[in-house]
């Protein structure tokens, strides 16, 4: 006889986000009294930077977070003694850009694009009515704005005078698909065309395109390479940086090539196309699931770019021609976001570390310490950096892991341990602030966050591992980290696993293919088999499943066996909760609804929980403490707690 126990969704009431933050936003000031680790102020608390927007001139500085003041966006500016004052609470809205002089911006808002002079606490709308209006950028002399929005139907390019005098007016057709609004328009130095990625020649490629401003023509830049960024021109508007994969390798995130493309006037002419070079160099640049892109410095010899190594991220530097990239930054942590011009001597970025939030940094590009500008993000109380320690998976392959310790651990005291795997097949655990982590550490669990194969940080060969794999030899890695986490002393020989995204899909595989390996396991928002979700998955999603696996369901049903983990569910022994938000479109509610069926036709226990309004990142706090305390008491009631052994 089978139980699924079904756990109700009550309706809850949404909580206003607390404000909380240093009492003043200079580095140097106080901050408030430290937070308590609960799930609560974790979730309930938005304090801390997001993104940085540094002026042409590199005498402003728009940051976009949470502060004193509360949240939006918040100005700093560069004082006599050159450093940048305390940041002032400026305007609401997403998406800032400078106009060429560094004196305007213009942001999204609820349908609108508008621009604020700096010294005015209002901003005016220049175009409104626009659906999902994202990413505005000023031409060269500043009188006109590019902006994508979804009012085609597509994710289009419009363009609207800067003083609003007309309506706005679309650009391009069809440039990309609705639900893929990663890419930012380029203009070209001189202000005549705009460069962009479009889908347009085939669903499944990201190519460059440039478009003529007056005329609307678009001509087709590109076509070896799949655009991981939007493009950049050099400062002479001869060239164009990307960051970027082959089309015949694996889409990859987080590890890209940078490409240069050269002899831009070939393009349109017959039997003729630009040159697609790879920067030659050491190492990659990271792309932090297409959220950064390259910048160039003012005389064009030099490209600027993040890099993810180990699971710190910092900004190096690599001549435009290739050669030897170097580091600009020297930080442990992560950058979450990189803002640089050609005309600014100086960089600016989000950072964080283990113990802290996002805060703004800025560095001088002819050398120097980082220094921070804000003092957004709370102290938190009972936080402690991870030990980074590496275990042996069952071929010998070294895996690195960063290892959380409870509070409650002392002489002979043995706690129950958790498998944390990260979402992205592709991507990365990241040092900078795993709260969720810290908190499980704090009510007494062993947390090890595993960097498995496949994940980026480890050179391109560690990446290629899992290639065609997916959910196989990763799952083994999950598995061997249980081993490692019951020779410590302080385990009570019980282990649990979680992860959400692809770490969700990765749980629920580790306990099909070790079984003997946990004790408990809460996938979230997973995907548990691609053989029946596909088509009701969003493009990125699509793309991610079809290049990694080879090729469709039906041509490679060899590898989607390997991923199809609904397959496996008749081996699974430990308990197992799972959650899923039911309006997700990366990892559709399908999955979950295929799972629990399978559950269910085996006669398996399962608990389960689905939250109507959540997509695949929750936006709702309230489900977000939801779901973790959820997940906390089901792993209190399978692994025990800490108790002298």
């Amino acid at each position: 006889m089978f139980r699924v126990n079904r756990i109700l969704t009550a309706s809850l009431i949404l909580a206003p986000l607390a404000c909380s933050g240093p009492g003043a936003s200079s580095p140097g000031a106080a901050a408030v009294a430290a937070l308590d680790l609960t799930l609560e102020n974790i979730h309930g608390n938005s304090s801390g930077v997001r993104g940085v927007s540094l002026s042409p001139d590199g005498r402003r500085l728009v940051i976009l977070g949470s502060g004193p003041e509360g949240a939006g966006l918040y100005l700093a500016e560069r004082g006599e003694a050159d450093d940048f004052g305390a940041p002032r609470l400026w305007l609401q809205g997403s998406n800032p850009s400078w106009d060429p002089d560094g004196d305007r911006v213009a942001f999204a808002r609820g349908g609108e694009i508008r621009i604020a002079d700096v010294g005015e606490a209002e901003a005016r709308p220049v175009a409104d009515d626009m659906e999902g209006a994202r990413a505005p950028v000023f031409s060269p002399d500043g009188r006109t704005i590019a902006f994508y929005s979804t009012k085609s139907g597509h994710q289009d390019i419009w363009l609207v005078p800067a003083d609003g005098s007309t309506s706005p007016r679309q650009l391009t057709d069809a440039a990309m698909a609705l639900d893929d609004p990663r890419f930012v328009p380029a203009w070209s130095p001189d202000g005549r065309e705009i460069a962009y990625v479009s889908n347009a020649s085939d669903y499944w490629h990201d190519d460059i395109w440039i478009v003529d401003v007056e005329t609307g023509d678009r001509r087709q830049i590109t076509r070896t390479l799949m655009a991981m960024s939007s493009p950049v021109w050099s400062p002479e508007g001869d060239r164009l940086a990307v960051f970027g994969t082959a089309k015949d390798e694996y889409w990859y995130e987080d590890l890209a090539y940078i490409y240069m493309i050269e002899n831009l006037e070939e393009s349109g002419v017959a039997g003729a196309s630009p040159l697609e070079r790879i920067v030659d160099m050491q190492v990659y640049a990271t792309d932090s699931a297409m959220r950064h892109a390259p910048s160039w410095s003012v005389d064009g010899r030099f490209i600027y770019f993040p890099y993810l190594e180990r699971g710190t991220v910092n900004v190096w530097a690599v001549p435009a021609s290739g050669g030897v990239a170097t580091r600009v930054t020297h930080m442990g942590g992560t950058i979450s976001a990189l803002s640089h011009v050609a005309g600014a001597e100086r960089l600016a970025f989000a950072h964080s570390t283990p113990t802290r939030g996002g805060e703004a940094y800025t560095v001088e590009l002819g050398g120097g310490v980082p220094r921070r500008v804000t003092s957004f993000s709370p102290a938190w109380r009972s936080v402690e950096a991870p030990l980074e320690v590496s275990f042996s998976s069952f071929d010998g392959l070294r895996i690195q892991g960063f290892l959380y310790r409870p509070p409650q651990l002392g002489d002979g005291v043995g706690c129950p341990a958790l498998v944390q795997v990260h979402g992205g097949g592709t991507n990365s655990y990241q040092q900078g602030l795993n709260l969720t982590e810290q908190y499980l550490a704090s009510r007494g669990f062993v947390v090890l966050a595993i960097n498995y194969r496949g994940g980026s940080g480890f050179g391109r060969e560690f990446q290629d591992m899992s290639v065609e794999d997916w959910l196989w030899d990763q799952a083994r890695d999950a598995g061997a980290a249980a081993d490692y986490l019951r020779t410590l002393p302080y385990v009570n020989g019980k282990v649990g696993i979680y992860g959400g995204s692809y770490g969700g899909s990765m749980s629920l595989s580790a306990v099909s293919l070790t079984p003997d390996k946990f004790d408990a396991a809460v996938p979230m928002r997973g995907a548990y088999s691609k053989l029946n979700t596909l088509e009701y998955t969003d493009r990125l999603g699509k793309i991610f499943s079809v290049t990694g696996h080879g090729g469709t369901p039906e041509e490679r049903p060899d590898t989607y066996a390997k991923s199809n983990v609904v397959s496996r569910i008749a081996e699974i022994t430990a308990p197992v909760l799972l959650m899923h938000g039911e309006l997700d479109r990366r990892v559709p509610i399908q999955n979950f609804e295929n799972a629990v069926a399978e559950f269910e036709r085996l006669g398996k226990r399962v608990e389960v929980k689905t939250y109507p309004e959540e997509g695949h990142g929750f936006r709702n706090p309230d489900n977000r403490i939801d779901m973790y305390s959820r997940l906390e008491a089901f792993f209190t009631r399978h692994l025990d707690g800490c108790a002298p052994a």
